[in-house]
């Protein structure tokens, strides 16, 4: 049997994540964010994120970015201030209603994590996440350090 496409399988699994996380977040009572508003909330960061980083990050326009931005400020997930490096540049902030989902989001993408463990096997699981990590490190132009997961170069 012919293997599948590379990038049909990553597509895949992402899509099982996300669509996973997304009905945990609307089972859970916050069924008025919509899949692309989760998107771009997921991008960002602990500090704020400007507008036109999360554009990119999230492979929208700026002015998509800047209508969800919207939509999410309105909803209470994030709110919008001036960016004190650049009074000009906007900041988006996550709030506490956002970092609730985001847990909601996370919990249910330690179980989908757990399920496929099971699934592969530990050995098989723990060298699909530590070559994918690899791989982020290498390719992944929004990885800045301190903000996302240790790559597995640095753990060994």
């Amino acid at each position: 049997m012919t293997q599948p496409n590379l990038g049909i399988s990553l597509f895949v699994a992402t899509r099982e994540l996300e669509q996973r996380a997304f009905n945990a977040v609307a089972a859970a009572g916050y069924g008025d964010i919509t899949l692309a508003q989760a998107r771009v909330l997921s991008r960002v960061n602990d500090d704020g994120s400007r507008l036109g980083d999360l554009a990119e990050a999230a492979r929208v326009s700026k002015q998509t970015a800047t209508h969800l931005v919207a939509e999410l400020v309105a909803s209470g997930y994030l709110t919008v201030e001036p960016d004190p490096a650049d009074r000009r540049a906007k900041l988006a902030k996550l709030t506490k209603k956002s970092r609730t989902v985001a847990k909601i989001a996370g919990a249910e993408v330690a179980r989908i994590e757990h399920q496929w463990r099971e699934l592969l096997g530990p050995a098989q699981y723990e060298q699909l996440v530590d070559t994918l990590h690899d791989l982020r490190t290498a390719i992944d132009p929004y990885l800045s350090v301190g903000s996302q997961p240790t790559p597995s170069v640095a753990r060994k």
